[in-house]
């Protein structure tokens, strides 16, 4: 047992890594910093609510790794370029970089307005864009053809395809930072940085929790998941350490898959169809 042990933590270890996590207070992005400190790192949080990234730095400091709060406005270029040279400032090697940050806006058709696209495509698309180049020196210097340094940016399955509720700038900005995912993954990979995507399903989150707490709605969305159920912390830990640890070192450009199955469940009603005539 103690040998599988050993095998497990030289592959999955963070300890010594140092990573900036946006949005790492609450959701899935608590999940993600949680995962991180857990596995040794040094995790920077960003948001802009400091008292939630204050409350979430507390309770993981009986981890092993360590979390350092502070306040970031991702809405802004002077926001996305203030947290990369707060960064710099602080630390002489940056590891990891999640983009996480982002919102949703979801309403009818014919009442969607035009701040749903710019705010949405401001904070989902160009804010991780600009981090990422801003953040790029740092992490070329971290990384190396062994060990590279990671981006991983969160997108979600609905920019993988027509799934759920009429939030149609949001998924139109996860299906775009899927793209610029496998555009900078091989723009950055002479750099010794790799980039992947994850694309969740349904996961606890304040996005969710208007159909989390709603049983009918739950309900609803669960039949549309293969494995019938919303994703679990745990899942989201075991794919992000892979993705970050030694077993990460040979993927990017990858836009994965973390939804219970949805990204390739069968239409609805179509098996009802087979045979008949």
């Amino acid at each position: 047992m103690s040998t599988i042990n050993e095998y497990t933590a030289s592959i999955f270890s963070l300890e010594g890594k140092t990573a900036l996590v946006t949005g790492g207070a609450t959701g899935i992005g608590y999940m993600i910093t949680h995962a991180l400190v857990s596995a040794g790192a040094k995790v920077y949080i960003a948001s802009r609510k400091f008292e939630a990234c204050q409350k979430a730095a507390a309770s993981l400091s009986d981890l092993p790794g360590s979390c350092i709060p502070f306040a970031a406005d991702l809405a802004s270029e002077t926001g996305v370029v203030s947290l990369a040279k707060f960064i710099g400032d602080s630390e002489s090697s940056l590891h990891i970089l999640i983009n996480n940050s982002g919102r949703s806006w979801g309403t009818s058709f014919e009442q969607f307005p035009w701040k749903a696209w710019q705010d949405i495509m401001t904070l989902n698309v160009t804010a991780p864009f600009t981090l990422i180049r801003e953040l790029t020196p740092l992490l070329s210097a971290s990384g190396t053809a062994e060990d590279p340094s990671r981006v991983v940016n969160i997108g979600s399955v609905m920019g993988m395809e027509p799934h759920g509720f009429p939030a149609y700038s949001y998924s139109a900005s996860k299906a775009a930072i899927h793209h610029i995912t496998r555009y900078l993954s091989n723009e950055l990979a002479a750099k010794h940085i790799t980039v992947n995507a994850i694309a969740p399903g349904p996961f606890p989150s304040g996005m969710t929790a208007f159909f989390a707490q709603d049983e009918k709605l739950t309900s609803a969305v669960t039949r549309g998941i293969p494995l019938g159920r919303m994703g679990r912390p745990e899942d989201f830990a075991g794919l992000i350490l892979c993705l970050c640890g030694l077993s990460g070192t040979y993927i990017t450009g990858a836009i994965i898959p973390l939804d219970g199955g949805m990204n390739s469940a069968r239409t609805l009603g179509l098996e009802q169809g087979i045979g008949e005539t």
